[in-house]
């Protein structure tokens, strides 16, 4: 994701929100598409495909796992300053329902932060409502580097 210098993180993801400023690869694929954007605080809606299940016929738990990482990482992203990321250092995901093809909601926050690390939480909600699978992460404040695309 590109980023003017200064530019605010949060300011950085509605502008890709709005498809003024280059989508993350992951979240495209995931189809991310936010709801709500606050400091510390993301909701996301996704679209779960029928190309993501597992052989019982519910989405595969790595898909949940990403849509989870998907929404927290995006809220300590928005927590931090301008130039800053955090990478996932550990991620655990709880599994509590099935979940189907169609729309699925995934909200992500930041539960507590120190200097360097940042302690989220992240919940999926199935298209009806209930919840699916809830998620914790822990990630590293670091510095933003360019990278060439490989």
């Amino acid at each position: 994701m590109t980023q003017a210098i200064g530019q605010p993180n949060i300011d950085v993801l509605r502008a890709a929100a709005r498809g003024e400023a280059p989508m993350p690869p992951a979240a495209k694929l995931l189809g991310w598409k936010p709801l709500s954007l606050k400091p510390g605080h993301v909701r996301v809606q996704y679209t779960a495909r029928p190309e993501w299940y597992n052989p019982q016929g519910s989405v595969q738990g790595g898909f949940i796992a990403a849509m989870l990482d998907d929404a927290m990482g995006p809220a300590a992203f928005t927590s931090l300053e301008p130039g800053q990321f955090a990478p996932t250092l550990e991620l655990k995901v709880n599994f509590y329902r099935p979940v189907s093809a169609g729309t699925v909601i995934a909200e992500g926050r930041v539960v507590h932060r120190t200097r360097r690390i940042l302690f989220l939480e992240g919940r999926l909600f199935g298209e009806d409502g209930e919840l699916a699978a809830g998620a914790t992460a822990t990630a590293r404040v670091g510095q933003m580097t360019p990278t060439d695309g490989s």
